[in-house]
């Protein structure tokens, strides 16, 4: 089987002449001269080298289709002729059968479909590479009569991945040793993350555990529940290979007529769209990473009237509060167009080396970013704003990092939508005031305020145990006592200027406190008395 498929891969990449391209980059005679035999002389389509590869790429099938998908955010890699022709990939195929479906239902769920739904859609109403999806009627329980979407994973998915990514394992390895590209491009290292991506695809239920989080996060408990509808998971319905959810109705956002047509604001949608993407990635640190417009619907009744419905969880991005931290003062930076703050952001964050020059790397990032300044987002291209930098990046040896890969993927979705929705929106200006907002927030007295408070419960919880600590420190010290005692008094040293400098802290925010609170009375009070003195 896998010779069958080898040989497969091996007719496309001739017949799109992928082995001619492949010999472009190898410096190996004896690796040239194999490649050119392989080439053969035989018949190639005629078209561009991007053109080609995202064709053969497509006949190969869905696996291959969702590595170009992938390979086409990695702009810090791949030329940019190639990158533009990956990014119009689409993840669409015919789908499977009906009856299939219908079984794989039962035995993941272990009931009969006429037990569960009083109506169910046999036809499929969307098909993608890994999974598609039936509409249904949920017939008992606490939500009977709802109307619901079933989302079931293609049979065998997971024999057919670990197929593919065994063989792009193997590829991966020669082109790192073989090719003069690739060290730089680090092919097993991209491999290795399409694997993760795969994986997290073909578990429906951390799809559903996905959704489910972001529904928490845009609640009307956060303040954020106008912004965004996520859909409801029903889990006593959902498994790995099936999950099952609430129906969503509403305009696809790219039917821009549609939208007219029931007189949507455009304007505010466009803003909407912003303020949701800036929300996910420094409020919470979580992001839907696929907004393309299949997965984008806008409510079109009701109270969804005008709001985002979100769709397809299989792909969520995450900050930790540190990857927040610079983004924020790297984005902030560049709405003020103070490029040298920008410089040694990236060199303190470790992305570029220590040695680098602020000077040259702040010159480099304003020739980059200052033609994008002052102009509606129909007159600019992140995606070509971010080309600039990923060039900038391969000259200063950026190391660009895993986690912001996805991120730069969401922001070119948001950039397509803004363009789609209103292009006369101007992202920087719309962005800036959020950020600003939220930096206050982290660094300012609030950031001060509740970071105190987190400490305190964990000082709360580890001063009380300190004798017991001591006690079991000697006592277990196995005639070691004396290094034991010499550690123990430099712990308490610390702990003893760690408690001060919390008290001082303590008192502090109480004066400020206490300042804000009195300051009404004082201003009613004491400022007649010095008038009436003068």
């Amino acid at each position: 089987m896998k010779i069958k498929r080898i040989y497969k891969i091996a007719s496309v990449v001739r017949r799109y002449g992928l082995f001619t391209i492949a010999s472009d980059s190898i410096e190996k005679p004896w690796i040239k001269f194999v490649l050119k035999l392989l080439a053969g002389s035989g018949t190639v389509v005629v078209a561009s080298r991007g053109e080609r590869i995202r064709r053969a790429l497509e006949d190969l099938g869905p696996i291959f289709v969702k590595l170009g998908q992938l390979l086409s955010t990695r702009r810090d890699l791949l030329p940019e002729d190639i990158a533009d022709e990956l990014a119009k990939l689409q993840d669409q195929v015919p789908p499977f059968d009906s009856a299939t479906a219908s079984l794989l239902i039962e035995s993941s769920l272990g009931r009969k479909i006429d037990d569960m739904f009083t109506e169910f859609q046999f036809d499929p109403v969307a098909s993608a590479s890994i999974a598609q999806v039936h509409f249904a009627k949920l017939k008992s329980g606490p939500h009977a009569g709802k109307d619901v979407a079933i989302k079931v994973l293609r049979p065998e998915m997971n024999v057919i991945i670990s197929k593919d990514l065994e063989l792009m394992k193997m590829a991966a390895g020669w082109i790192e040793k073989i090719s003069s590209d690739g060290k730089r491009l680090k092919p097993r290292e991209v491999v290795a993350e399409f694997d993760k991506y795969l994986n997290d695809e073909l578990d429906l239920m951390r799809e559903a555990a996905n959704a489910s989080q972001l529904r928490r996060n845009f609640s009307a408990a956060t303040g954020s529940g106008h912004l965004l509808k996520v859909p409801e998971m029903y889990w006593e319905y959902c498994s790995r290979d099936v999950i099952t959810m609430q129906r969503m109705r509403g305009i696809p956002i790219s039917q821009i007529q549609r939208l007219k047509d029931n007189h949507i604001d455009l304007k505010k949608l466009s803003r909407d769209g912003v303020e949701i993407f800036f929300t996910q990635v420094f409020r919470d640190g979580f992001f839907h990473a696929d907004m393309h417009p299949g997965n984008i619907y806008v409510g079109d009744h009701g109270e969804d009237f005008g709001r985002y419905i979100a769709l397809d969880f299989g792909i969520v991005g995450t900050l930790s509060d540190v990857d927040k931290q610079y983004l924020a003062q790297n984005f902030i930076a560049f709405f003020r167009q103070d490029y040298k703050r920008v410089a040694e952001l990236h060199v303190q964050s470790g992305w570029v080396p220590k040695s680098t020059r602020i000077d040259e790397l702040e010159s480099a990032i304003r020739a980059c970013i200052e033609p994008y300044f002052d102009k509606p987002l129909k007159e600019i291209s992140l995606g070509n704003a971010l080309k600039s930098l990923f060039q900038t990046s391969r000259r200063f040896n950026v190391e660009i990092q895993p986690q912001l890969v996805l991120l730069q993927k969401t922001l070119l979705n948001v950039e397509g939508l803004g363009r789609q929705l209103d292009p006369d929106l101007d992202l920087w200006k719309t962005a800036k005031p959020y950020l600003e907002n939220w930096m206050h927030q982290q660094i300012g007295f609030k950031g001060f305020s509740s970071n105190l408070q987190w400490e305190a419960a964990q000082w709360a919880q580890i001063l009380p145990s300190l004798p017991r600590l001591v006690h079991q420190s000697l006592t277990q010290s196995n005639g070691k006592v004396d290094g034991q005692i010499e550690l123990l008094v430099k712990q308490q040293k610390r702990l003893n200027r760690a408690m001060i400098w919390m008290v001082v802290m303590l008192a502090v925010m109480f004066g400020v406190i206490s300042f804000e609170l009195l300051w009404p009375y004082f201003a009613g009070h004491i400022e007649p008395t010095l008038l009436h003195n003068r």
